[in-house]
């Protein structure tokens, strides 16, 4: 028992040893979890569960080779959790980039939505100030025949109020020439009454 002991515990201070300057390398390179970091660490650990396995067959150490298997799934079991927080990490990042995609297409669509308001306000301020200006024009048609009509009206009594004047003129002067053949025609009558009263009056005399 203590034969195999004291190689094993050499074998794994050798193996320690061996790989303290490449664990001290690792550190330099870049990455945290994932990156060059992480498969460098995942390539130690791969080639020193693969010596500890060689030597646990080599000096017939079960116990060396069951640390090799351990090690060993605990080596996939890191590989695996790699690869999902890589898998994590790009699912994220084409998430974010899809989030982008979706947030730029609607900031154009937004813009375009409101681009196309906009012309349609412009449209409709334009069709307003027609419609106001068509509004304006036919009340300054509709004044200006009022005002033409309304002239033609003063005209024409203009032009009818001598006639009208003349008229009533001829008619008062038609009036007198009535009134004075009436008058004249009372005179004549009163002279042929006088004429026959007194004719009367010699014819009793004699």
């Amino acid at each position: 028992m203590m034969i195999r002991t004291v190689p094993r515990a050499a074998i794994k201070t050798s193996l320690r040893l061996a790989r303290t300057p490449l664990d001290a390398a690792s550190l330099l390179l870049p990455g945290n979890g994932a990156g060059a970091r992480n498969a460098a660490r995942l390539t130690i650990d791969r080639v020193d569960a693969a010596a500890l396995r060689l030597a646990g067959q080599l000096t017939l150490d079960p116990g060396l080779i069951e640390d090799a298997r351990r090690r060993h799934e605990a080596l996939e079991d890191r590989k695996k959790a790699a690869r999902l927080r890589t898998e994590a990490g790009r699912r994220e990042s084409e998430g974010a980039t899809r989030l982008e995609e979706q947030r730029e297409q609607a900031d154009r669509q937004k813009a375009r939505a409101e681009k196309r308001a906009q012309e349609r306000r412009q449209q409709a301020s334009r069709e307003r100030r027609e419609r106001e200006k068509q509004a304006a024009d036919v009340e300054r048609r509709r004044k200006e025949s009022s005002q033409h009509a309304e002239a033609q009206r003063e005209q024409q009594i203009a032009e009818e109020e001598p006639r009208e004047r003349l008229a009533v003129l001829e008619a008062q002067a038609e009036a007198q020439q009535e009134r004075e053949v009436a008058l004249t025609e009372q005179d004549e009558a009163r002279r042929l009454a006088g004429a026959a009263s007194r004719a009367k009056e010699d014819r009793k005399e004699d």
